[in-house]
């Protein structure tokens, strides 16, 4: 029968006569492995095309030269640039990067987390979704660095690394207002996710420092893709008292506003937390609340990789600082 597929090594055992151990041991660069055998199973090797997956050997043998990143949503172009800079570190230091998606389910994370901790890994970055991350306090224990990253986690001694969310929301809001705008609206995705609550207090420190409220009927949540997003601007700009301005608490409801705004011309101030590709090219000027992405990723896997080698326990947390800039207006 004509074999199809990438060959395995139990291929290459068959193919050389001998054990699968055998096989095993000559690919792992083994001592003591008779040298006959040894020859016989390389010959096999390129007979077959054989390659040697290093990622998923390193993962088994517990060489803790790989590390783990649970991100919340990998569609979100965010998480992908956070693990391009993770990545490059992890490059530096010889070591892999292995990402998952919790997809903001907190069972799933946890699953991926253990999994991967069983797997012997040489650090977890985690984008916490599960309020309680007790769950990993044993592999804490037996030395395995965890790193939070965007959000705080809870319940073992870890770093985070997290951006100025308050601060970031605070400061376009009341740049805003200042501008002459009362009627904001602040578009929001779930309002249990950490940076949600933070940009929104800090969206309402901003009111409540121009003696002012922000009106409820103008905070929307759960607008978790561009065009859940773009549907409620519609319906905010279609109402008898539209606003004049929206703040967009991330990129992708950022893209659904102006969706919708373009489309039908509108004037509205568009102010939104963190940047998105093609944002300098946009017909009509913007404000984003931006910060360093690679300094980000590259501060938790820094992080994680200090604490791997001086395992002290306690729980640090890193502000990145944000800065208003602006986007489009190139027609």
């Amino acid at each position: 029968m004509r074999r199809t597929g990438r060959p395995t090594m139990v291929d290459v055992a068959a193919e050389a006569g001998v054990s699968l151990k055998t096989v095993s041991r000559v690919i792992n660069g083994e001592p003591h492995v008779d040298p006959g055998m040894a020859a016989r199973v390389l010959d096999a090797v390129d007979r077959l095309g054989y390659h040697r997956n290093a990622l998923a050997a390193s993962l088994r043998s517990g060489d803790r030269d790989t590390i783990g990143f649970i991100a919340a949503d990998l569609s979100n172009t965010f998480y992908m640039a956070i693990a391009a800079a993770v990545s490059a570190v992890a490059s530096r230091e010889r070591m892999h990067l292995v990402m998952a998606s919790s997809e903001e389910d907190a069972v799933r994370e946890r699953t991926l987390a253990l999994d991967l901790c069983q797997r012997q890994i040489g650090g977890l970055i985690v984008v916490p979704t599960a309020v309680d991350h007790s769950y990993l306090s044993r592999e804490v224990e037996l030395g395995t660095p965890v790193v939070f990253l965007d959000r705080p986690g809870s319940g073992i001694p870890a770093d985070a690394i997290l951006l100025d969310n308050r601060g970031g929301a605070r400061d376009a809001v009341a740049e805003l207002l200042a501008d002459g705008h009362r009627r904001i609206a602040v578009l929001l995705d779930a309002g249990g996710i950490f940076t949600m609550t933070e940009r929104l207090a800090g969206a309402r420190e901003a009111f409540a420092a121009a003696g002012l409220d922000l009106d409820p009927a103008l905070v929307v949540e759960g607008l978790h893709t561009p065009a859940v997003a773009r549907d409620a601007v519609d319906r905010l700009l279609d109402a008898q008292e539209p606003p004049t301005a929206v703040f967009c608490a991330n990129n992708r409801i950022t893209i659904g506003a102006l969706e919708a705004v373009v489309s039908r011309g509108s004037t509205v101030a568009i102010t939104g937390f963190d940047d998105f590709e093609l944002s300098r090219l946009l017909p009509r000027r913007i404000r984003i609340v931006d910060y360093d992405i690679t300094a980000l990723g590259a501060r938790a896997a820094e992080t994680l990789l200090t604490r791997r080698a001086d395992p002290a326990t306690g729980s640090h947390t890193h502000l990145v600082p944000t800065c208003l800039v602006d986007r489009g207006g190139v027609g």
